[in-house]
């Protein structure tokens, strides 16, 4: 990728590079009140762009349609964005739109290269990641500001440009949704807007184009499917705590293959909290009936007698074990549990336990996410084509044919049509990164 500093870029060294020579008077451009360096090899990338296409036009195009005014009404509101609308000089686009409307073939090419030149310098500006503490387990998912060509050749590529440009086609559908309510001051009072604000920060770590990728929302209990751009189906899920060690992170991630009949190893704090105690009451019956076995380590597992341990001292927080639940009815990571590996011991997973899906909260988790229909999920991650246990062997293998992006998110507040629906900020997430915004 080529590095882009944004900077003010002479329009004559581009016309130079296409190899066309303007048939009026040097244009200079107005520097804004933050001036730009210029940066020769975004320069050269958008004069090979044209060079390929021969010098046809992108803004003023046949089919361009409103293109060139929609980036002007974006630019202009680029504060929606938490950028400074000065630093994409908006007069100086408007005079070009102007002239170029005149009918003169030479403001007309002056004002598609300045088009281009700030178009560029915006999309790389929106495309950065947040730094609101998301875990990147795939550094391919965090997102970075593109190269020029690649840019407008996503531009060109678009059937409308000028709908590429009004919905703001390079970024994720529900940040420019949630842009486009900050822009038209669709809130009710400060607070409102900040939480738009921070979640248009969230929104800038999930995924623009076509591809098919899932996102995981904790505060709306919900994951979806999409497909080209749309959400195509969407479940139910329970998501982690809203105490601290147990709720579920901000992850991007590649979910890379599926296990079946999978084990189910219990955090320490479970083991103390929950299972110890259990054991203290009902001995080896209890141990027995869950399927769960007492592990001597994590690096090198053997089997133990559950009778060689102190649970009394498990308890009371004296002494550690490793339990693990063996695949079957009770286990509960169910039938499956879908991979995408992190130090974070992150997953999606089946649950027998139905009633927690039914609840309305759905926050019950230790930091995974539990799926209402984890068949059905499987069935869209392969295609249509599913995995099929292979006997009763644990920890089953099954590679996805693609791996599919996961992006564990924290949204608060989402688009539903033309509102917004807000969600209780379980977390703290708000608060917190209100608090860091704030400071910066």
């Amino acid at each position: 990728m080529v590095k882009f500093t944004r900077g003010r870029m002479p329009l004559r060294n581009i016309v130079a590079g296409l190899g066309i020579a303007l048939a009026a008077a040097p244009v200079t451009v107005a520097t804004t009140a933050s001036a730009r360096t210029a940066d020769p090899s975004a320069s050269s990338e958008i004069a090979n762009f044209y060079r390929a296409r021969g010098g046809a036009s992108l803004w003023f195009a046949p089919n361009s349609g409103n293109a060139a005014p929609a980036l002007i009404q974006l630019l202009a509101t680029a504060q929606a964005d938490r950028l400074n609308p000065k630093n994409y000089n908006v007069r100086g686009l408007t005079r070009a739109l102007a002239d170029a409307r005149s009918g003169n073939p030479a403001a007309r090419q002056r004002a598609e290269l300045l088009f281009s030149q700030e178009f560029v310098s915006y999309v790389r500006d929106s495309r950065h990641d947040p730094q609101i503490g998301i875990v990147y387990v795939d550094r391919e998912l965090k997102p970075a500001p593109p190269s020029a060509i690649e840019v407008l050749n996503s531009a060109a590529q678009a059937p409308s440009l000028a709908d590429y440009v009004q919905q703001i086609g390079w970024m994720n559908p529900i940040y420019a949704k949630l842009r486009q309510a900050i822009a038209s001051r669709l809130y009710r009072n400060p607070a409102q807007y900040q939480v738009l604000q921070l979640n248009l920060e969230r929104a800038r770590a999930l995924p623009a184009g076509n591809g098919r990728y899932v996102i995981v929302n904790p505060p709306a209990a919900r994951l979806y499917m999409y497909e080209d751009g749309r959400v195509v189906d969407s479940m139910r899920v329970v998501a982690g705590r809203p105490d601290l060690i147990a709720q579920t992170p901000m992850m991007n991630a590649f979910i890379r293959y599926v296990a079946l009949n999978p084990y189910w190893h219990a955090p320490e704090d479970i083991a103390a909290r929950k299972l110890a105690p259990n054991v203290l009451k009902r001995g080896r019956a209890y141990l027995n009936e869950k399927g769960y076995e007492i592990l001597s380590s994590w690096d090198n597992p053997k089997v133990i007698d559950p009778m060689s341990v102190d649970w009394k001292a498990v308890v009371a927080g004296r002494e550690k074990v490793i339990m693990r639940q063996k695949p079957g009815p009770a286990n509960s990571m169910g039938k499956m549990k879908f991979m995408f590996p992190n130090g974070q011991g992150i997953w999606l997973h089946d649950t027998p336990e139905r009633e927690k899906i039914e609840d309305a909260g759905r926050l019950e988790s230790n930091g995974c996410v539990r799926l209402e229909d984890a068949a059905r999920f499987a069935r869209w991650l392969f295609n249509g084509h599913p995995p099929s246990v292979k006997g009763a062997r644990p920890e089953q293998k099954v590679n996805l044919p693609v791996p599919v992006p996961v992006y564990l998110t924290y949204l608060t507040a989402v688009p539903s049509g033309s509102s917004i629906v807000y969600f209780d900020d379980f977390y703290g997430k708000d608060r917190a990164q209100g608090r860091q915004m704030a400071t910066r």
